[in-house]
């Protein structure tokens, strides 16, 4: 269960009003495309790990029929409630298998699993079998996907999309009251974390990248383009992204990053191995071992960090992990 913080608590014991509920049928619009609920979904199918623990938060673990595309550990407190759910696949499930659970819904956080050319199925796919899918509002709001698979962002990462896309969850599984709950909670966190940040006061000069991982060890690395998940977290910390595409996760030479020299590198730590810079220790032994990479001011101090994958791509992770960012630079000779 999520835990709330004491403030929190307070401020409903003083407001008690339960929201009113839902009425269907329900139309909600996603990422351009309509989808009418006639009554909360009986069962749902999420396609990536941000959008299942969204549903655990919300107290939907027992409506869950499947999940998929897990790339790290469930967060600790839903571990119980995970380890009842069917896992599809660590990737991309099939839509065959999808159908199979015979779900009211099935959701996702991204347009390249679910959509024009999603690994899954598009929307029609859905739309024939009966299924309603809906996508997370961080996935289509300010961000082109036509490009390529990971898309553009035209402006940087807004957290109000995230609570968006939980207030839209929770109206349509009809858990207003507990969705509430858990925006005030994530909200609360986020204050924290931006005023720990911010509270840094980091000089105008440092800068930052972040490493997803790499096709191949020797090629261009995907990092965190400038309005990404990660360059949120870089502007609230006053601190500059080397990478300024717009790309969600653009391929950048090592050379040129090198030239950027970045203050501090956060590297991404997962538990899938698509690649082989998937592995922290493989990424942690390119940067030491590689003569461009080793003369980095980053890597001759040590300032390496490791972040969980998850919390780089748009989730309730993002504010977790601002919080923890923070706490690592401050203990970095920045000033």
């Amino acid at each position: 269960m999520l835990r709330l913080t004491t403030a929190l608590v307070a401020t409903f014991a003083l407001a008690p009003m339960a929201l009113a509920g839902t009425e269907y049928p329900l139309t909600l619009t996603s990422c351009g495309h309509e989808v009418t609920f006639e009554a909360a979904p009986e069962s749902v199918v999420s396609v990536g790990q941000s959008t299942t623990e969204i549903l655990y938060m919300l107290g939907l673990g027992d409506k869950v029929a499947g999940t998929a595309l897990w790339i790290n550990p469930v967060l600790p407190e839903f571990a119980e409630v995970d380890a009842k759910v069917e896992r599809l696949s660590d990737n991309a499930p099939s839509f065959e298998s999808v159908l199979a659970k015979k779900p009211g819904l099935v959701v996702t956080a991204y347009e390249w699993m679910i959509g024009p050319q999603g690994a899954v199925g598009t929307r029609e796919m859905f739309d024939d079998a009966q299924i309603p899918s809906w996508i997370m509002p961080t996935e289509c709001i300010g961000k082109d996907n036509t490009q390529s698979m990971d898309g553009a962002r035209t402006v940087m990462f807004d957290t109000a999309l995230l609570y968006q896309g939980i207030e839209e969850l929770a109206t349509i599984f009809d858990v207003q009251d507990r969705g509430a709950e858990v925006i005030a909670d994530l909200k609360a966190r986020e204050a924290a974390a931006v005023e720990k940040a911010q509270g840094l006061k980091l000089p105008q000069d440092v800068s930052g990248l972040f490493w997803y991982s790499s096709a191949d060890i020797e090629i261009d690395p995907y990092v965190a383009g400038v309005n990404a998940a990660p360059g949120w977290m870089l502007s609230k910390l006053g601190v500059r992204n080397v990478i300024t595409s717009q790309e969600e996760w653009p391929t950048v030479g090592w050379e040129t990053i090198a030239k950027a020299d970045p203050s501090f590198i956060v590297a991404a730590e997962m538990n899938r191995r698509r690649f082989p810079a998937d592995d922290i220790a493989v990424k942690r032994e390119f940067l030491a071992s590689d003569p461009v990479t080793a003369e980095m001011e980053a890597v001759k101090n040590d300032r390496i960090l490791t972040m969980p994958a998850n919390a780089m791509d748009p989730s309730v992770r993002t504010i977790y992990a601002l919080e923890s960012l923070a706490d690592s630079l401050a203990g970095f000779d920045l000033k």
